[in-house]
């Protein structure tokens, strides 16, 4: 390697006498039908393995409610600069906002009936 002049490229051939040769299967080798084989469930049933499946449900259910908020934050800035603007009244800004509230409510009350629904199917046997 040391000697390898510097504009040539590096190349190291190692333990191959023939390079393009297939792997020969042997007549010894055990046979296997694929209808005799037996795959392990991804997840075992376990009280554990319900436990940390509704950790994950509850994660995205909390991911909902950001998600929710995050929307009622921007519907509220945006009926805001409309008020800014003097496009709708203070009446109809503040009776906007109220229907925002309740549309978020509902949508949150909405996520975690969902998830008790869903922690109840997942910790029943």
């Amino acid at each position: 390697v040391k000697e390898r002049p510097k504009d040539k490229p590096f190349f190291f051939w190692f333990a191959a006498s023939d390079a393009h040769r297939g792997w020969g299967i042997s007549d010894d080798a055990p046979k296997y039908e694929p209808k005799d084989m037996v795959i392990p469930p991804y997840m075992v049933d376990t009280e554990e393995t319900r436990k940390d499946l509704v950790k994950v449900v509850r994660a995205e259910v909390e991911h909902a409610r950001v998600a929710i908020r995050n929307i009622r934050r921007d519907a509220n800035g945006d009926l805001k600069d409309l008020l800014k603007e003097k496009e709708i009244s203070e009446d109809e800004a503040r009776h906007g906002e109220e229907q925002i509230q309740q549309l978020t409510d509902k949508s949150v009350a909405e996520a975690d009936a969902m998830l008790k629904t869903k922690e109840e199917e997942l910790m029943t046997v």
